[in-house]
């Protein structure tokens, strides 16, 4: 029989995606075939993996379930996260079932006219991954113990009850609660209260997270919780980051501040627009992990006084345009003189202009001039690409010296054409002149040999000298393993 064990939380951002990864990284170090599972998940930052049931090779998962299976030593399939809903703006999203996209829904008619087959796809595909693997950690969302939401709770409630079969598996509940925004024991109180009997019947522990100090001081609380509640507190988990990417981009700033992670005293930043609808924007990420180098989250109204610039995915390009406009962007970054790469939507606005564009959803075609940084124009059609990719690396302009192979992701509306001779350092899907690349290439950055060029190019541009790495960087997976396993006993749990 596999066990699934259901990683639920008291609230959003409690740290269940980073339990989760590290679950799947200690039981798969332990010899079990581990497979992660969300049931639906809401994000931009979304991943190109094997499709599962569809005829199509590719589809879209949530990247938290991406990292997730990588963690497992296992291939990222669409079984991982069956429904993604992907935030388009003014209340709707973009509905992505078993990897495909069904529908733009706005939430009153996702519930109304999709949920129930949501529901169906999400519990096969957890029927497939049960079939093979030894357990399924399965992540949950948000709180788990919303009464509005009980009804129609497809990642808490849903989940552990369609995994929890006499027959074929169980299913146990991993409570993780997060003590730094306070309150923890009342939350979890408060949400034990408020499950339904069946799932509270399912806890097996809690987990507290994001702790600083000493866990004597704990010990009154959790006394008190275990004798209140029987369940019992299986681990205080220390206030660490094992620099997995963030699921969403509600972990960025706000877009009216300016925000920087990486190093505290750079030599280089690396600035990267916060789109009013950026989606990816986990692929940066990999640039601040790199000694002496921040990156810095600009509101579209900011200045750009940074070393070099990325414009990131977005998921309305020509809204995000239009945005970008109203705060002039266009006059700033036509003065600026560091080296900048678009990704996907931020590829499409550095063009000449945006065909058939849609202009806030008015259903009224009409042909948007860009940002002309480069000698190219987009062509937006109904069909959309999904695929993994491997290009060949010709180092040109914020590339060059670059080499070798380069692999990603493509996940992209509408189909990009050169107007005049451009350099390819991507493949035919890039266009670079001078110091402006364009690409489709989700996840190029997590390529060190187009991480060190395009990072060499940052560095002769300030006119400093770059450090050295530090060729022992921790793995993020081993990390969060370490996280869980050195501060949580399993034991309670069945594992």
């Amino acid at each position: 029989m596999t066990r699934t064990l259901l990683v639920a939380g008291t609230a959003s951002h409690v740290g269940k995606s980073t339990v989760a990864a590290g679950l799947c990284r200690l039981l798969a170090d332990r010899g079990l075939d581990v497979a992660p599972f969300k049931a639906q998940n809401m994000s931009n930052n979304a991943r190109a993996v094997i499709a599962s049931v569809d005829e199509a090779p590719y589809g879209e998962v949530g990247v938290s379930q991406y990292v997730q299976a990588r963690a497992a030593r296992t291939t990222p399939v669409t079984d991982h996260n069956p429904v993604l809903l992907k935030p388009r703006g003014d209340g709707e999203s973009q509905l992505v079932v078993n990897g495909r996209p069904v529908a733009n829904v706005s939430s009153e008619s996702y519930y109304e006219d999709h949920w129930t087959a949501a529901r169906e796809a999400a519990a096969a595909a957890h029927n497939r991954l049960a079939r093979e693997a030894d357990i399924v950690v399965a992540e949950g969302a948000g709180s788990t113990a919303e009464p509005n939401l009980l009804h129609r709770d497809l990642a808490n409630v849903e989940t552990a009850r369609f995994a929890d079969d006499p027959e074929d598996s169980d299913c146990a509940i991993l409570l993780v609660a997060d003590i730094e925004r306070g309150g923890v024991f009342a939350h979890v109180v408060g949400t034990l209260e408020l499950m339904p009997d069946d799932l509270r019947e399912q806890v097996a522990g809690v987990l507290i997270t994001k702790f600083r100090g000493s866990r004597d001081v704990l010990a009154p609380g959790i006394e008190t919780l275990e004798a209140r509640t029987g369940v019992p507190v299986v681990g205080i988990l220390p206030y660490d980051d094992p620099g997995l990417p963030e699921e969403d981009s509600l972990a960025l700033p706000d877009r009216e501040e300016r925000a920087v992670r990486g190093a505290d005293d750079p030599a280089v930043t690396v600035g990267v627009v916060r789109l009013p609808r950026v989606s990816n924007a986990t692929d940066v990420e990999p640039l601040a992990a790199e000694p002496g180098v921040a990156v810095a989250y600009l509101p579209p109204e900011a200045p750009l006084d940074v070393d070099a610039l990325v414009l990131p995915g977005t998921k309305n390009t020509v809204d995000d345009l239009l945005a970008l406009r109203e705060a002039d962007f266009g006059e700033r970054l036509a003065s600026f003189e560091g080296p900048i790469v678009g990704v996907c939507g931020g590829y499409q606005l550095l063009g000449e202009r945006l065909l058939n564009a849609d202009v806030e959803g008015t259903g009224e075609v009409e042909t948007l001039a860009g940002f002309g940084r480069l000698p190219v124009e987009t062509r937006f059609s109904p069909a959309k690409r999904v695929a993994e990719t491997t290009v060949t690396v010709d180092g040109t302009g914020p590339l060059a010296g670059a080499t070798g192979t380069a692999t990603g992701y493509e996940i992209h509306m509408g189909e990009t054409r050169a107007l005049a001779d451009v350099a390819r350092p991507l493949g035919p899907d890039s266009a670079a002149v001078d110091d402006t690349l364009g690409t489709y290439l989700h996840g190029l950055f997590e390529n060190e040999n187009i991480r060190t060029a395009f990072l060499d190019r940052a560095f002769a541009a300030a006119g400093v000298a770059r450090p050295t790495a530090d060729s022992a960087a921790r793995n993020p997976y081993d990390a969060a393993a370490r996280l869980v396993g050195e501060h949580t006993d399993l034991g309670p749990l069945g594992l």
